[in-house]
């Protein structure tokens, strides 16, 4: 197998302890990332220059952020039991959930046009309409801690389960199908469609990176011990990219298998979401205070 020759860029945060936690490609060719810790949402454009849009509470914990089918960019508060809503001019709006406690996490766009999350607090999933209309989904199983979500090929929601071990689909009527993992105690969190049709995913105490096609069927890759993946995104290279929380590094599988891991310049930076970006190269948020940028030179 050929390795790649990268370079890796850090861009830091002007402001310490903010927390940078998810990022995601937004639809004015910037990346978008939450702030966990500062209760504010980021802006860097591909030249690097930041932006920052605090919201009216510092600790709301804006977890995971994504770009709506409305051009806007949405984001989960899971301190402040809301999602939030804000267009690329700094127009803000946030919408409350119905359940006290909801704890809203993971989240996507999904092919109905509506937003899809996961809420750690009542184990559930929720459909929250672009006018903030919600709908939620008990999960059959009790203390199922659903994580992260993706959407599929197949028009439904896929979404990890971290204490139930497993991996869930959802349809956009609410039809719910369970796939437990073959590995005890894996902890599954990042999921992303994949170039092939299936949906991968991370174990991040299992140190695996998994891949369930749509029929149900799981195959698992080791990975190195003790890196303890994170997040996910398929890259411009068609290869599955992730972060590497637990070794510091950024990690490659080819949907064939290779895998190799590239190491961050800056030792325990706590990378966490990852995104493709509009220039081809891998962006990533590093909890520690910056913005990182891998590039195939």
């Amino acid at each position: 197998m050929t390795r790649l020759n990268v370079g890796i860029e850090e861009h830091v945060i002007p402001e310490s302890g903010t927390g940078p936690y998810s990022i995601t490609h937004g639809p004015d060719g910037a990346l978008w990332f939450t702030e966990i810790a500062a209760g504010r949402i980021g802006r860097v454009s591909v030249g690097g220059e930041f932006a920052f849009f605090p919201l009216p509470a510092r600790d709301s914990r804006p977890a995971v952020i994504t770009t709506g089918p409305d051009g806007a960019l949405w984001f989960t508060l899971n301190q402040g039991h809301q999602l939030g809503r804000l267009t690329p001019l700094g127009e803000l709006k946030r919408f409350p959930l119905p359940t006290p406690g909801a704890g809203p996490f993971g989240l996507a766009a999904g092919p109905d046009g509506a937003l899809w999350f996961t809420a750690l607090g009542t184990h559930q999933l929720g459909r929250m309409t672009t006018a903030g209309e919600v709908r939620e989904y008990p999960l059959p199983t009790p203390g199922a801690f659903p994580s992260m979500i993706a959407p599929g090929p197949d028009g439904a929601l896929w979404f990890t389960q971290n204490q139930a071990n497993s991996i869930g689909r959802i349809t956009v009527e609410g039809a719910l199908t369970q796939y437990p993992l073959p590995s005890a105690g894996a902890g599954p969190v990042g999921i992303a469609p994949g170039p092939d049709g299936a949906l991968w995913f991370v174990e991040i105490l299992g140190g695996r990176i998994g891949r369930i096609a749509l029929d149900g069927k799981i195959t698992e890759h080791a990975i190195r011990e003790g890196a303890r993946p994170h997040a996910i995104v398929t890259g411009a290279d068609g290869a599955l990219w992730f972060t590497q929380w637990g070794n510091n590094h950024i990690g490659r599988l080819t949907p064939a298998g290779d895998y190799e891991e590239f190491a961050l310049p800056t030792p325990n930076s706590e990378p966490h979401g990852i995104a493709a970006g509009p220039d081809g190269a891998l962006w990533f948020a590093l909890e520690r205070g910056s913005i990182g940028r891998l590039f195939v030179k």
